[in-house]
């Protein structure tokens, strides 16, 4: 079959990646339309679902996300004509007062790639100081008194198995123990970087204990000075943003993270609940769990509604609170 001059001004995208401007064959599969705005409306469990569309002329476009749909090639000459001139000879101009048209905002763009750490980065990370074991072992010997490590160094001395969850959250409880407890930041970073080093594979249970680790290991490296090396924690906490190729599916990544760092849980409800109740235990475990989401804040630099000034001001209030 000849392909006919005008096939090839077109295109096909999925509508998840329509944005203003773009020119649409309409369903009928005659006409065109130039997009004016592009509204994203999702389903009840929060995923993209349907894409309205606002067009120039007037009338809106509900569109499935994941429907494949034809758009005019920039520069085409179907893409310059006006839209009521790109209808079929002898076809009748389509009414344009569907429906009123949606002024919305469009899609946020795509988020800029967020770049790794290079091996010269990953060069600030010191290497560990003998076999996993032993640097948990070294760890309880500093601290002989401290039931909390002495559990904790127990479990792990069985072995360290870097693929068990269960093995990288008892690492990753050590290293906030030693600093948030006892105040020993360089005995946390030792065994910190036992899962700083470990790669994202896609698993989220594995990788909240890396990530609360490498939050505590930023934390403590602002605090002493070691600006460069706090930034090699930085970027790789940012590990899985890095994942998503597909443009669209970034966009919407990138705007749920956003809204997770906006809203983070912060236990207030609990914490003022095991204070009702004089629960003080309960209540340093909760403060324990709000520690982890402010020290997590503050490895992304903050977000839009807590600043990094009173991101400060909170951490310093739960490590006394949690310390006391």
């Amino acid at each position: 079959m000849t392909e006919t001059p005008a096939a090839r001004h077109h295109l096909e995208q999925q509508a998840g990646s329509l944005t203003t401007g773009s020119h649409i064959v309409l369903p009928d599969g005659g006409r065109t339309a130039e997009i004016h705005q592009v509204e994203l409306e999702r389903d009840d469990f929060g995923a993209p679902a349907m894409v309205l569309a606002s067009l120039s002329g007037g009338g809106t476009l509900r569109i499935a996300v994941g429907t494949t749909v034809t758009v005019l090639a920039e520069g085409s000459p179907a893409a310059d004509v006006p839209q009521e001139q790109a209808k079929q000879p002898g076809e009748e101009p389509a009414s344009t007062a569907v429906v009123p048209a949606v002024v919305v905002p469009p899609l946020p763009p795509v988020p800029p790639a967020v770049t790794g750490p290079s091996e010269e980065d990953l060069a600030l990370i010191p290497a560990p100081q003998g076999t996993p074991e032993s640097v948990v072992e070294a760890a309880a010997e500093t601290h002989p008194d401290a039931q909390g490590v002495l559990l904790l160094a127990d479990r792990l001395a069985k072995g360290v198995n870097f693929k068990s969850g269960s093995c990288l959250k008892d690492l990753s409880d050590l290293a906030h123990e030693l600093f948030t407890t006892l105040k020993d930041a360089d005995g946390a970073l030792a065994v910190a970087d036992l899962l700083n080093v470990l790669p994202f594979d896609g698993n989220p249970g594995r990788w909240a204990s890396v990530e609360a680790s490498l939050a505590l290991s930023s934390y403590i490296c602002r605090q002493d000075g070691q600006a460069e090396r706090a930034e090699v924690y930085e970027k790789l906490i940012r590990t899985p943003e890095n994942q998503e190729t597909d443009p669209f599916k970034a966009r919407m990544a990138a705007k749920v993270r956003q809204r997770s760092l906006n809203e983070p849980n912060l236990y207030d409800k609990e914490i003022f609940r095991s204070i009702d109740n004089s629960n003080h235990d309960a209540e340093r475990e909760w403060r324990l769990l709000r520690l982890e989401s402010l020290l997590f804040l503050r490895a992304h630099g903050g977000s839009e509604t807590i600043g990094m000034g009173e991101l400060e001001r909170r951490i310093s209030n739960e490590l006394e609170a949690v310390r006391s």
